[in-house]
């Protein structure tokens, strides 16, 4: 089994933390530009997540 680096599981919790901010700000508020750069940056998260994940482990 792999271990993982911290920045790993660092980069989890901001997927989860966009993807809450994402969702709270798409049914709670009005900010649409909010909503979009949550968005934005939770994508850009998992991505980097996910080539990281692909090409090192």
């Amino acid at each position: 089994m792999a271990t993982y680096p911290a920045p790993w599981y660092g980069l989890w919790v901001l997927v989860m933390f966009f993807g809450v901010a994402t969702w709270f700000l798409r049914n709670f508020t009005e900010r649409v530009e909010a909503t979009r750069l949550s968005a934005l940056l939770g994508v850009v998260s998992m991505t980097t997540l996910l080539l990281w994940t692909l090409l090192e482990f």
